[in-house]
């Protein structure tokens, strides 16, 4: 069995990795920490396990085996290497850092020390994202020709007794989060996106703050890949109903995706709409697949490639939007 240590439960998704590790096999909650020791003590209570005040402590501790990471983005940077270093397995929320200059330093650390690293991108074992890429490779499409993907909710929306929706108010907060929207849900489209179309030459973004947040609370990127595709992602905290769409159209033929509504049609399929079937069967979770890697050594279906990529979106978009300008991939990975 592996213990685990729970590190923060700033990210919303931490009670969700929580249940996870719960329902594991071979992998449990050991300890709490948190930034907010307040926060944490509250935590561990209701999971039944002890907190701990002092992260070194829990990082020395040689009883731990594995860290999950749903402190501020900020800190995510820091908290890891010292992870690494400790020789503990990690498990983050997405974004893994900043820019992509922390993120080679984190993927450094992670080989020298051998430790497994897995980053939260779970849309890549969805049934719909693995129905698409088997579309791909199967031609039905022919030439990608452009991809748009849309997620969106209305967490920023002012409710009755929240003025800032039902989101945390620390997801507004810049220094801690990096970014708004874009840089946390809009990590959906991102890394759905790089996978499907490949890699990325240049990103054009606009961010929008219509409810005068200090961060995004939408945004548009236009991605330019390498083979010539274009692409449009979309994402926001202010728009009610809005369902999930992914779209894919080539020389040959039209993937369209909303939300469980799939649809295609192609020039080798008679040219006429059709839903299919049956889907693939889904990938097991992001913590799923990072148990067996730290229990059998199996290898991810998550990569290194799926976290820099995210990454290097998100720095160029923000340059863009700050700036004003298309911004060419090459010149933030030559600065890095």
């Amino acid at each position: 069995m592996v213990n685990v240590a729970l590190l923060s439960k700033w990210h919303v998704h931490a009670d969700d990795y929580a249940r996870q590790v719960k329902e594991s096999k071979h992998l449990q909650v050991k300890l709490v920490w948190d930034e907010n020791p307040e926060r944490g003590k509250e935590w561990s209570k209701k999971l039944g396990v002890a907190f701990e005040e002092d992260l070194m402590k829990v990082l020395s501790n040689q009883e731990i085996g594995a860290v999950i990471v749903n402190t501020p983005t900020n800190l995510h940077k820091d908290i890891i290497l010292q992870a690494a270093a400790h020789k503990k397995h990690i498990f983050t929320e997405k974004v893994l850092a900043l820019t992509i200059q922390d993120c080679k330093e984190i993927f450094e650390a992670v080989e020298k020390n051998q430790v497994k690293l897995m980053v939260s991108l779970p849309r890549l074992t969805e049934n719909y994202y693995l129905y698409a890429e088997q579309i791909l490779e199967e031609g039905l499409l022919g030439k990608l020709t452009s991809i748009r993907c849309r997620l969106a909710h209305n967490g920023a929306v002012p409710i009755e007794g929240h003025p800032n929706g039902w989101l945390p108010e620390h997801f507004f907060n810049k220094e801690q989060c990096g970014g708004g929207a874009l840089i946390d849900l809009g990590a959906h489209p991102i890394y759905l996106t790089n996978r499907l179309a490949g890699p990325v030459k240049a990103v054009t973004a606009r961010f929008s703050h219509q409810f005068g947040y200090e961060v995004d609370d939408y945004a548009v990127v236009i991605t330019e890949y390498e083979n010539g595709a274009l692409g449009t992602i979309e994402t926001g905290f202010i728009s009610n109903g809005s369902p999930f769409q992914l779209e894919l159209y080539g020389t040959e033929g039209t993937l369209l995706i909303e939300d469980s509504k799939i649809r295609i049609k192609s020039k080798k399929l008679n040219n006429e709409w059709n839903t299919p079937e049956a889907l693939p069967l889904a990938l097991p979770l992001p913590i799923v697949q990072w148990e067996k890697a730290i229990v059998e050594g199996k290898e991810s279906t998550i990569s290194k490639s799926d976290a820099l990529g995210l990454t290097l979106v998100n720095q160029a978009a923000k340059i863009s939007h700050n700036q004003g300008r298309r911004v060419e991939i090459s010149e933030i990975e030559i600065s890095a």
